[in-house]
């Protein structure tokens, strides 16, 4: 167990994290280092007391936010990377008179082993799930890490009843071919035809600077990609976009 983790900052209340209002909670340190990051300040793995956060001072700030609460989120950076401070975290909600009726969400880039989900299974309620590309080679040029493991997370986490949600990144010109889109509908409707999706354009306020700069979708193009999905063969996804 876990007591003290390294916390990058948090939201009391969030409608972007998960089912609900909920306590997002923002790890330090993460193993991708993704062009379109909105949160580059929580990449490197500083450890520093600044970060030192225990579970007992979380606690009290979930406590004062419960009423109003449908669960609480941990992310990042990358929450598997502190697998052993969620895990020591979830255990102390779940236990709590005040607090055990919460749900507690994962929301990771999903490059873990198996191992890391099945450890966390037991006290986690569910997972989102980011997948910047199913092509590899631009999933490599987008993270500069390959997509393996998170490709192998959301077939796990489906076969565990622990995936809540898969999220997909839109970069114009870069990750927005339609035929790869076709692709990646099919790859995912094979898992689960009803998946519940979650289509994020990118925004480039926030983002680090990048040359050439990154593009935002327009809503139409953000749109046309919904509607490319939708027409997966066989699939009834349930599509949000932001």
């Amino acid at each position: 167990m876990t007591g003290t983790g390294f916390v990058a900052g948090t939201i009391t209340f969030s409608v972007v994290d998960g089912p609900g209002n909920r306590f997002a909670i923002f790890l330090q340190g993460c193993n991708f280092d993704c062009v379109a990051c909105h949160n580059p300040q929580t990449i490197p793995h500083a450890e520093g007391t600044h970060f030192e956060t225990s579970i007992d001072d979380l606690l009290v700030k979930i406590r004062k936010a419960a009423p109003f609460l449908s669960g609480i989120t941990v992310s990042g950076g990358e929450a598997t990377q502190q697998a052993e401070f969620v895990h020591s975290l979830f255990t102390a909600v779940k236990a709590d008179p005040q607090l055990g009726r919460l749900t507690c969400f994962v929301d990771s880039n999903g490059a873990c082993p198996p191992s890391t989900w099945a450890s966390l299974d037991p006290v986690m309620d569910g997972a989102m799930i980011d997948l910047k590309c199913l092509d590899p080679d631009i999933h490599l040029s987008m993270t500069a890490q390959p997509n393996d493991e998170v490709l192998a997370s959301i077939r796990q986490l489906h076969a565990m009843g622990k995936l809540y949600e898969v999220r997909l990144l839109l970069l114009a010109g870069v990750n927005d071919d339609p035929a790869l889109l076709r692709r990646t509908g099919e790859w995912l409707a094979a898992i689960d035809p009803q998946m519940r999706l979650k289509l994020i354009g990118f925004r480039a306020h926030g983002a680090r600077p990048h040359d050439p700069p990154l593009v935002e979708p327009t809503p139409d193009q953000r749109e046309a990609v919904a509607d490319l999905l939708a027409a997966t063969p066989g699939a009834t996804f349930d599509i949000c976009l932001i």
